[in-house]
């Protein structure tokens, strides 16, 4: 039973932007919310948590570049190559301002998006997406170091290789894909100084075991004027951005894209009042 699988069907559709035949898939109907997935998954991993964002939004479903059913191209993969093809998309689509959430690799983009499109989105939330590469875990970091394209042949019984190979244009590339994300997670990053200057209301999602400590995303937090005062009466203390900070429960890096908690916690912030 492969639990990344949809438990309903959405409209799909390809949109040529950016250089790229992007596949994307439509869910429910009201305020528009782009929904982001992690690295080797496709929009499909978030299974069951589909039914409640589309419970009044319209939900957009990309397949990120090289993933799913959206082939790759002729570039890196790069999160700054693939935030702006999440604006292009936005154009297309002619969405003003959509709220747009991301998990791991899609919270990557979906930070990107915010940092470069920023009168693009509405309200940002990314989750389990570390902003410095030296705050993963060093064990992390070494495991990373051994993904490539001979890794191919270990993952055939993982749901990564399950999903893929069901829904790829071309099945075959699995190995290109995994030699692309290996390269891609051997550049280092830092976005400090972007996050801290970020305009877009953003939530900072983490389970509390992560692949980065929770004290990561707090420092996230501080760089977004958050957890450096006291809330107030009338949260007059809180971020003034309209930031904020949620660490679930009992969940990590590889379960809290599919945990209700996730769900709940941005809709919450995506859905609350101005």
């Amino acid at each position: 039973m492969n639990t990344w699988t949809a438990n309903q069907l959405g409209k799909g559709e390809y949109a040529e932007v950016n250089g790229i035949n992007l596949y994307y898939e439509t869910h429910g109907e009201g305020r528009p919310l782009i929904l982001l997935h992690g690295g080797l998954g496709s929009g499909e991993m978030f299974g069951p948590l589909i039914g409640p964002f589309a419970q009044g939004h319209q939900v957009i479903l990309p397949d990120l570049q090289g993933h799913g059913r959206t082939a790759d191209i002729d570039r890196p993969i790069d999160i700054k190559h693939m935030a702006d093809d999440i604006a292009a998309l936005i154009d297309h689509l002619g969405l003003v301002k959509p709220d747009v959430v991301g998990y791991s690799l899609g919270g990557g983009v979906a930070l990107l998006l915010a940092i470069r499109h920023p009168e693009k989105v509405g309200r940002l939330v990314t989750a389990s997406a570390g902003i410095r590469r030296n705050a993963t875990y060093p064990e992390i970091l070494e495991q990373q170091g051994q993904v490539g394209p001979e890794a191919a042949e270990f993952m055939k019984e993982t749901p990564m290789y399950e999903l893929y190979s069901r829904v790829a244009p071309r099945p075959e590339d699995f190995p290109r894909l995994l030699g692309k994300i290996g390269e891609s997670m051997a550049v280092d990053y830092d976005y400090t100084e972007e996050v801290r200057n970020l305009q877009v209301p953003t939530l900072i999602v983490a389970a509390d075991a992560d692949m980065c400590p929770p004290s990561h995303f707090v420092e996230v937090f501080g760089l977004l004027d958050g957890g450096l005062r006291d809330g107030g009466w009338m949260g007059e203390g809180r971020p003034k951005g309209g930031h904020a900070l949620a660490i679930l429960p009992g969940l990590t890096h590889y379960n809290i894209f599919m945990s209700p908690l996730f769900a709940t916690a941005a809709l919450e912030f995506v859905d609350r009042a101005e």
